[in-house]
């Protein structure tokens, strides 16, 4: 069974039924909608098209968050190296060599010496000159088109952190009782402090996952994972805004510490980029999401070779193949070290159990959980065996789609606690999942769920007196 989940991105243009079946068959646990190019109203049939596929998938919707563009560019803008080039915030629109983006603040915050890269880094820009525009030499030939990103490396930006538009996705996720937004560019906790805010204005209980993507996302990560559910590495842009030789180190370091703090995290971007065009990824594709799966992430993820490429389905197939051989392998010499458990039973008993998993032959770890915080600490010790998680409601069941290992599945409330532990188990036998003679360790709480799991038992099937 693969331990690592897959994110995959679906387009308004593309989000039939057929068309998402497809995707779930092939491995998909969460879908991802991407809010840069759609309006509520197509995000809406996306969301009721998956929801007439199944309720267990996750449904993550992606902000486009704060972001410099180039602004008002009605012809595209030739440039040739060695051009100089104006930049500022504060034309009326782009015309002849005055380039305007649409940030108004952007002369105060650059000064000579200052790289300004545009459309994902393709053109490079070095500010020579600062006075009421930005005097910059052009360092590549290439073509300036209109509503591209613009980037600043090593530059702290004071962009609000959510726009209008964001704000306006934030309400439709809300509405629509979506599970996580993943919110762009963050850059300290307060950028995630403000989509929780909105969240619990509305008493939400949708899950913020902070997309690292900046050199303040990567230096501010601790406090980010003090207000986050979950981090994305989004290397896009991330490997825009920091050195691309320090990406990789950037990268397992921030895996560490998102499993460190028992938290979900997603490596994302190009992963399989060229099965857009072509039926095989490259060899250097295979070995970059086989490193994202030996650092031992939660989740890895597809963008455009779903969205909009000729073999989506593919795609994710090859995603897991690749997943399931590395997970196989059972190398130890990534595995990630969790600090000592202080005064956190759930947490001790988590470890405890998948240390017995993988000293005893144990076919799974079975636990039964309300809010998912159970589960979550089983997948953050990162296990060789599943952990089937019976969760007490469908958000949580949704929710465990991020989590590294775990397989979810709804089991009603009851208030006998020991009914609890007879049911979860019974439903696993009638699923397949058990027989009456593995032997398997339960992980349960009889104190409700702000206790969380408060016991352990380690037994075969039938000993638990199932029907």
């Amino acid at each position: 069974m693969r331990l690592t989940k897959i994110v995959a991105s679906i387009s308004d243009l593309r989000c039939d039924v057929d068309f998402i079946k497809s995707l779930v068959s092939a491995g998909m646990n969460v879908a991802r909608i991407n809010t840069a190019h759609i309006s509520t109203d197509s995000g809406q049939l996306i969301v009721n098209n998956i929801r007439k596929v199944s309720n267990k998938i996750a449904l993550l919707i992606d902000t486009k968050g704060p972001e410099i563009r180039t602004h008002k560019l009605d012809q595209d803008l030739v440039v040739k190296e060695g051009d100089q080039i104006c930049v500022s915030g504060k034309f009326q629109r782009s015309e002849g060599n005055q380039l305007l983006v649409n940030y108004e603040n952007l002369q105060d915050e650059l000064g000579p010496g200052n790289k300004i890269l545009i459309d994902d880094g393709d053109i490079e820009l070095t500010v020579v000159e600062k006075g009421e525009c930005l005097v910059c030499r052009v360092e590549n030939e290439g073509v300036i088109k209109n509503n591209k990103s613009v980037n600043l490396p090593g530059i702290s930006i004071t962009l609000p952190s959510i726009s209008e538009k964001d704000r306006q996705f934030i309400l439709f996720a809300i509405e629509n009782d979506l599970d996580f937004i993943a919110h762009s560019f963050v850059r300290n906790k307060d950028d995630v402090i403000a989509v929780q805010k909105i969240l619990d204005e509305r008493n939400s209980p949708i899950k913020i996952i902070a997309k690292i993507e900046n050199l303040d996302g990567v230096n501010n990560i601790d406090e980010i994972l003090d207000h986050a559910y979950g981090i994305m590495i989004a290397r896009g842009d991330l490997g825009i805004e920091i050195p691309a030789e320090k990406l990789p180190s950037v990268q397992r370091n921030l895996i560490q510490k998102a499993v460190q703090r028992k938290k979900p995290v997603i490596v994302a971007t190009q992963m399989l980029h060229s099965m857009i065009e072509h039926p095989r990824p490259t060899r250097a594709e295979v070995n970059d999401v086989a490193n994202a799966v030996f650092s031992r992430t939660d989740a890895i993820m597809l963008s455009g070779e779903t969205a909009y490429g000729k073999y989506p389905a593919e795609a994710i197939r090859m995603m897991a193949r690749i997943a399931e051989e590395i997970e196989a392998s059972h190398d130890k010499r990534n595995d990630i070290t969790i600090p000592p458990v202080e005064n956190e039973i759930p947490a001790y008993l988590a470890e405890a159990a998948i240390k017995a998993s993988l000293e005893l032959p144990a076919k799974a770890i079975v636990a039964t959980t309300t809010t998912g915080r159970t589960s979550r600490y089983l997948a953050a010790y990162r296990g060789e065996r599943p952990v089937f998680a019976k969760c007490h409601s469908m958000h949580v069941v949704r929710e465990m789609a991020l989590s590294y290992g775990v397989f979810p599945s709804y089991l009603e409330i009851k208030k006998n606690k020991f009914k609890i532990e007879k049911a979860a188990i019974t439903s696993l036998i009638n699923s397949g999942n058990l027989e009456k003679d593995d032997l398997i360790i339960y992980v349960g709480g009889r104190f409700g769920e702000d206790a969380g799991a408060t016991f352990m038992e380690i037994s075969t099937v039938s000993n638990f007196k199932v029907d």
